[in-house]
């Protein structure tokens, strides 16, 4: 291996050559900052780690980089990218393009999750204050009807104002019975028929029993003064004004008009 090496070896500049070589103590030597994790790479090593053999891999090339700056810096050659350099993309401007596109699809639907969710929450939100409030009026209203029926099963002997319904002034006045109503001092008041409620009755009578009401009887039978033979005759009826005057001759139709003329 040594004669092969002979052969092989030429004696060319470094800056031809470019090659480095570490030492580990002088990777050690060499290392500025030394981490948690580097220092247990240190205390306990194994060549079956493979995160510990990757970073050995970092290290020793950290430390060459920090040996071979200092020869190129000296040479004159430049190590830094000027601003105006362009070198070109491995990836083509399509296949970009279509890495963009789906990043931003991507963003969309998790926009769209988002906006989703938002509205399911706003949704559960307004059905839970929907039902509070149906809830709230519903309770108003049978504390409402409670408070009527007792103020109806009280009636004369402790009547209630309409000021502890409504939790305020009197605003409306409850009937107690029928025909009677209470004052704002809880009076009870009567009062007659209205005249309205006497032409029903005078038409309608008052109630009782309604089957056979129009059933005929003999002496219904028998009457026959509201008969009329102007309304109930089959015959037609003259008109009124016309009565006493002859009746015009109708014209004959269109075939009794040919037979005719012949």
């Amino acid at each position: 291996m040594r004669q092969k090496l002979e052969q092989i070896a030429q004696e060319l500049d470094w800056i031809e050559r470019m090659d480095v070589t570490i030492a580990r103590e002088q990777e050690d030597k060499n290392e500025s900052l030394k981490t948690a994790a580097m220092s247990t790479l240190n205390s306990e090593k194994s060549i079956h780690d493979d995160f510990q053999r990757e970073m050995r891999f970092y290290k020793q090339a950290q430390a060459a980089v920090n040996e071979a700056l200092p020869k190129l810096n000296k040479l004159g050659i430049p190590t830094k990218r000027p601003d105006d350099y362009f070198a070109e993309m491995v990836k083509t401007d399509d296949h970009m393009q279509r890495v963009r596109a789906k990043l931003l699809s991507k963003q969309q639907a998790m926009e769209r999750s988002e906006k989703a969710k938002k509205q399911r929450e706003m949704k559960k939100y307004g059905k839970k204050v929907q039902q509070e409030v149906l809830q709230k009026r519903q309770k108003e209203k049978r504390e409402m009807m409670e408070a009527v029926k007792s103020y109806k099963k009280r009636g004369k002997k402790t009547p209630l104002s309409s000021a502890t319904l409504t939790g305020g002034e009197d605003e409306f006045q409850i009937q107690a019975e029928k025909g009677s109503s209470t004052s704002n001092k809880g009076k009870v008041i009567k009062r007659g028929k209205s005249g309205k409620r006497k032409r029903k009755d005078a038409k309608f009578g008052f109630g009782g029993v309604k089957k056979g009401i129009k059933r005929n009887s003999s002496q219904s039978f028998s009457d026959v003064s509201s008969f009329s033979s102007a309304k109930h005759s089959k015959a037609p009826r003259a008109k009124s004004g016309n009565v006493g005057k002859k009746r015009k001759n109708v014209r004959p139709g269109k075939s009794r008009r040919k037979q005719m003329r012949k």
